[in-house]
C-alpha cells in the first residue's frame, strides 16, 4: 500500500509482504549467517557430524557441508542462495562446500559492519571485488606445481580430503586406491590431462572393513545374469554390448492379425522362435561370450545363450555401458545385424559374485582400461555411506589438482597468507573500498579461527603464533596441527589441498555474498491457502439426525 497525492494506491496483493532498505539487508544477512552456523562446526579434521533426519524418518550422519545443505528444508531465498555455493563448490571442486559456505557468511558479517559504519552497499561490493580479484592473483603465486607423476603428493591430498570423515582410519588404504582409479581414466592433451571422474564407478556395500575396499580394472555391475543355467565365471571374455531389444518388437501402429486355424497359430510361434534364435545366432556368430544388454532379453532367447554357455545381463544402465565400453574397448551396437567381432570388448575375467545380501557382475582384467569401479565397505550402511562421500571428495580433489597441476597447502595456511596481503593492498587502494578490502581480509581469517575453535584451542593465541610465522620470509606454509594445537609446517605434514578448492571457494562466496549485500527491498507474495477438498469446510456437508 502506497500514497499518491494523498489517496491509498493498491500495488501489492493483500497479504503480500514488503521489506525495504535497511531492513531487508539485515534480514537477509541474517538468513545467510544461520545457514553459515549450521555447518561451521563441521569444519576440519576434529570438525563435528550432523544427525539429518526427513519426515520419513530416514537419517543421514555426516560432515560434508554440501549434504547437510542438501538435506536441509531451507525456505529463505538469501539462504538458498548460500546453499547454491555450496552445490557450485561441489559441482566444480567436490571439496571445501563448508570452506565457501563459511567465507560467504563472514563476508556478509563484515558488510553488516560496514553499513553499520553509513558506507553504502555498493561501495562494500566494489571493495569485495577488487579484493577477490587480487586473492586469486595472490593464491596463484601461492601454489606449488604438481604432476601426475608425483604420487605421493597427490596421495596427501587424497588423504586431507578424507581426513575429519568416517574414513580416516582406512584413510592410506582409500587414498592410494583414488589415486590409482584416477591416473588410470586421466586422458592426455596438448595441454596436460583431463579428468572426467563420472568414469569411476563407487559401489558401496555394508559389511566386512573400510580397508577390504578395493580397486577393479573394469566395472561393477550391480546385476546379475539373466538365466540360471549360464555360466557364474567366463575367462577371456568377449563381450557384445548392445542397446537393442533381443525381444520380438511390436509395430509402430496398431495392427491384428486374425486367425482361423491351429496351423496358422502355430506358423505364427514359430515364426517368432525363429526371429529369437536367429538373434542368438548372430550373437554366436561374432564370437561374443558375454552379452550385457541396455534393454530386455526374451525368455526364449534366455534360453539359447544359457544352452551355448553365455553369459547374459539385461536392462544395464546407460552410464554402465559407456563405462563398459571405455574399459573394455568395446562398441555399443544398436542394430544385432550390425554385430561383428571387431566390435566386442576384451576381459580377462567376467564373473558374479555374492557381496552382501545381492548379487554383482565383476568385469575385471582389461588392458588398460578407461574407466574403472571402487568397490567400498564399511562396518554399517550409515558408515558406508559417508565413506562413499569422502572417497567422491578425494577422487575430485586429485583430479583437481591433475587437471591444474597446482597445489597449496591446508590447515588455514593459505588464509592467514591471503589476509596478511590483502591488508597490505588495502593500504594503496585508498578511500572507502580499503575498508572494505580489509572486511574482506578479516572474512578470510574466520578459516583458521574456526579450525582452532573446533579443535578445541585458543583461537587468539593460535591467530597472533600464525602470523608472527607468517610474517617470517618462508612462513608462507605455516597452518594449525589441530592434533597437537601447535602451529607447524603444512608442506610437512602432507596436509595438502589442490588450488581450485581455495579460488572457486572464494569466487563463488564473494559472488553470492555481493548479490545479497545489493538486495535493498523484499517483496513476498501471499501464500494463498490450499483449499480443502470438497470446497470450504461446511459446504456439502448433510446434516445428521
Amino acid at each position: 500500500m502506497s500514497t499518491l497525492g494523498g489517496r491509498a494506491v493498491l500495488v501489492l496483493p493483500e497479504g503480500a509482504r514488503r521489506v525495504v532498505g535497511r531492513d531487508a539487508q539485515r534480514m537477509n544477512i541474517m538468513a545467510a549467517r544461520v545457514i553459515t552456523e549450521a555447518v561451521r562446526t563441521t569444519l576440519g579434521p576434529r570438525g563435528m557430524d550432523k544427525m539429518l533426519v526427513d519426515s520419513l524418518g530416514d537419517v543421514v550422519i555426516t560432515n560434508d557441508g554440501v549434504t547437510i545443505l542438501k538435506e536441509m528444508e531451507v525456505e529463505h531465498p538469501a539462504a538458498k542462495m548460500i546453499v547454491e555455493v555450496a552445490k557450485t563448490q561441489d559441482d566444480e571442486v567436490g571439496d571445501g562446500t563448508t570452506t565457501a559456505v563459511i567465507i560467504a557468511g563472514e563476508l556478509l558479517h563484515e558488510a553488516e559492519r560496514l553499513l553499520d559504519q553509513a558506507i553504502h552497499p555498493t561501495v562494500i561490493a566494489s571493495g569485495y571485488r577488487m579484493a577477490a580479484e587480487k586473492a586469486q592473483e595472490i593464491l596463484n603465486e601461492l601454489a606449488d606445481e604438481v604432476t601426475i607423476e608425483k604420487e605421493e603428493l597427490l596421495k596427501q591430498t587424497a588423504m586431507t580430503a578424507m581426513t575429519g570423515k568416517k574414513a580416516e582410519s582406512a584413510r592410506e588404504t582409500l587414498a592410494s586406491l583414488v589415486v590409482r582409479a584416477v591416473k588410470q581414466i586421466a586422458d592426455k592433451t596438448d595441454g596436460g590431462y583431463t579428468i572426467d571422474i563420472d568414469h569411476i564407478g563407487i559401489e558401496k556395500k555394508p559389511g566386512k572393513s573400510t580397508e577390504d575396499s578395493q580397486l577393479i580394472q573394469g566395472v561393477i555391475l550391480d546385476k546379475e545374469r539373466v538365466h540360471p543355467g549360464m555360466p557364474k565365471q567366463v575367462k577371456n571374455a568377449k563381450i557384445a554390448l548392445l542397446d537393442y531389444a533381443l525381444e520380438i518388437k511390436k509395430t509402430e501402429t496398431d495392427a491384428e492379425i486374425r486367425v482361423t486355424r491351429p496351423d496358422q497359430l502355430r506358423a505364427f510361434l514359430d515364426e517368432e522362435e525363429s526371429m529369437l534364435k536367429k538373434m542368438v545366432d548372430q550373437i554366436v556368430a561374432s564370437g561374443a561370450n558375454v552379452v550385457i544388454c541396455q534393454k530386455g532379453i526374451d525368455d526364449i532367447v534366455q534360453h539359447y545363450l544359457s544352452k551355448v554357455s553365455i553369459f547374459a545381463i539385461r536392462r544395464a544402465k546407460k552410464s554402465d555401458m559407456e563405462k563398459l565400453a571405455r574399459a573394455t574397448g568395446g562398441k555399443i551396437v544398436t542394430i544385432i545385424e550390425d554385430l561383428t567381432s571387431a566390435d566386442l570388448g576384451k576381459a580377462g575375467l567376467i564373473e558374479e559374485r555374492k557381496i552382501g545380501d545381492d548379487k554383482m557382475t565383476f568385469v575385471e582384467g582389461c588392458k588398460n582400461p578407461k574407466a574403472v569401479s571402487l568397490l567400498v565397505r564399511g562396518g554399517t550402511e550409515h558408515v558406508v555411506d559417508e565413506i562413499e562421500r569422502a572417497v567422491h571428495d578425494a577422487i575430485s580433489v586429485v583430479s583437481s589438482a591433475i587437471e591444474d597441476g597446482k597445489i597449496v597447502t591446508g590447515g588455514g595456511a593459505p588464509e592467514i597468507e591471503l589476509a596478511k596481503r590483502l591488508k597490505e593492498y588495502a593500504e594503496t587502494v585508498g578511500g572507502r573500498e580499503a575498508l572494505a578490502v580489509n572486511g574482506f581480509a578479516n572474512a578470510i581469517e574466520t578459516i583458521p579461527r574456526t579450525l582452532a575453535e573446533n579443535a578445541g584451542l585458543d583461537r587468539i593465541d593460535m591467530l597472533l603464533e600464525l602470523r608472527a610465522k607468517h610474517e617470517s620470509s618462508n612462513g608462507k606454509n605455516f597452518g594449525i596441527e589441530v592434533y597437537k594445537g601447535e602451529v607447524t609446517d603444512m608442506m610437512k605434514m602432507g596436509v595438502i589441498e589442490p588450488l581450485r578448492t581455495k579460488t572457486q571457494a572464494i569466487k563463488s562466496a564473494s559472488e553470492a555474498a555481493i548479490m545479497i549485500l545489493r538486495i535493498d527491498d523484499v517483496i513476498s507474495a501471499s501464500k494463498r491457502e490450499m483449499m480443502p477438498p470438497g470446497g470450504p469446510p461446511g459446504e456439502g456437508e448433510m446434516g445428521e439426525e
